[in-house]
């Protein structure tokens, strides 16, 4: 049954693979604690038989497993979302409450030291490739998987590209004379041939490249430089995104480029530009 979940979560509601396994993960590790405490084997009767006394003491389970807010909701949400698809009466049950955080931009300085910094590689190519994976994400503010996503087909590269992001939704996206140049420099020294199908950014032996890869890379510059902990690919994208903002920008024309489902996910970086403006007061007024 979590099988058939995740199967559906891809073709029915077009999650990602990696987020269709994250909830999936969440069923089979609440499918194997209520095997410990109903004390028998776990089927359709058995989860239709759940009280919020079950769900709450598997969450205090996961919570002295070391998980968090964040953590516990997110798993309530992939388990309410499991029972409902087999058909359950999901209890009634309060999350716990998440304190959203503000994501904090990169400042421009410093992401050209960081492009600069990962262009220096043993082999060129894939220096270049580095950079033009970070430029990509500042610059188009598109996320990781997207990025990685891109095939050859894009080329050659005008002022705008499309891309298609979570739930294989596609928009429009632009690309500017520095970011384009990158992809260019790279795919001009990639040694390995690029078919119209296949991945744009590759591995050292020819394959994709992996995010974990781009995330390595992304922490060697950082700790170099000696930037915070908190200059992560995904900050660079949030970093778009500020300083668009930042530069007058309105949220509606910010959500089409950001490939946000809801003007409210992106209403978090009114609050951001409201952070740096406070930022700014604190450091320079005299009566702060």
């Amino acid at each position: 049954m979590a099988a058939d979940w995740g199967g559906h979560l891809v073709a029915g509601r077009r999650m990602s693979e990696h987020t269709a396994r994250a909830y999936v993960a969440g069923a089979h590790r609440l499918i194997s604690f209520l095997g410990r405490h109903l004390g028998g084997a776990v089927d359709a009767a058995a989860l239709g038989g759940l009280s919020s006394g079950d769900l709450r003491a598997f969450l205090a389970q996961r919570r002295a497993d070391g998980l968090g807010n964040a953590g516990a909701a997110r798993e309530l949400s992939a388990v309410r979302g499991f029972l409902g698809f087999a058909g359950v009466d999901v209890p009634r049950m309060q999350g716990a409450r998440v304190k959203r955080g503000v994501p904090r931009p990169v400042s421009p300085a410093d992401i050209d030291a960081m492009v600069e910094d990962v262009g220096v590689a043993d082999a060129e190519w894939v220096g270049l490739r580095d950079a033009a994976v970070l430029l990509l994400l500042y610059g188009s503010g598109l996320r990781v998987g997207e990025a990685l996503a891109l095939t050859p087909a894009i080329l050659p590269i005008g002022e705008a590209m499309l891309v298609t992001g979570k739930r294989a939704k596609t928009r429009l996206v632009p690309v500017l004379a520095p970011v384009r140049d990158a992809i260019m420099a790279y795919v001009a020294a990639c040694p390995w041939p690029l078919a119209r199908d296949e991945p744009l950014f590759r591995g050292a032996k020819g394959g994709p490249l992996s995010a974990d890869i781009v995330r390595r890379a992304v922490r060697g510059a950082r700790g170099r430089l000696g930037l915070s902990e908190r200059t992560t690919p995904h900050a660079l994208r949030h970093s778009f995104a500020t300083h668009l903002l930042g530069r007058g920008a309105d949220l509606r024309s910010l959500q089409e480029l950001l490939g946000h489902a809801s003007l409210s996910s992106t209403q978090v970086y009114t609050a951001v530009d409201a952070a740096h403006l406070l930022d700014v007061y604190r450091n320079a007024h005299p009566r702060a």
